[in-house]
């Protein structure tokens, strides 16, 4: 398995774990469900990617973005760094990977 596939894969298992524990802790049915879809599509786009299909690397760079500016706007606010910075952090790496997927 190659880096991208693991790291969009690793982020995708990461973004369901999150959305549980938001959900446990804050009984936020929000999170539980944004971390299960986008963790799910994430894990899909990482299946997608180790069967050599452009459609999933291009979804998770999507993903990676719009979770990433989503965390990045309540981290401006809060300051937190769990979960806006890590999500942050790790939607960054995860736009990155896919990135270096689409270049020659």
């Amino acid at each position: 398995m190659s880096l991208p596939v693991t790291i969009v894969a690793a982020y995708g298992a990461f973004s369901i774990v999150g959305g549980i524990i938001g959900y446990v802790k804050a009984k936020s049915a929000a999170s539980l469900l944004a971390g299960v879809a986008s963790g799910s599509l994430l894990l899909l786009c990482a299946y997608g990617m180790a069967q050599g299909l452009r459609a999933p690397v291009l979804a998770s760079l999507g993903i990676a973005l719009a979770l990433g500016a989503r965390f990045l706007g309540t981290w401006l606010k809060n300051h937190r760094l769990m979960p806006d910075l890590l999500m942050v952090l790790f939607s960054a790496l995860t736009a990155i990977a896919a990135g270096s997927v689409l270049l020659p």
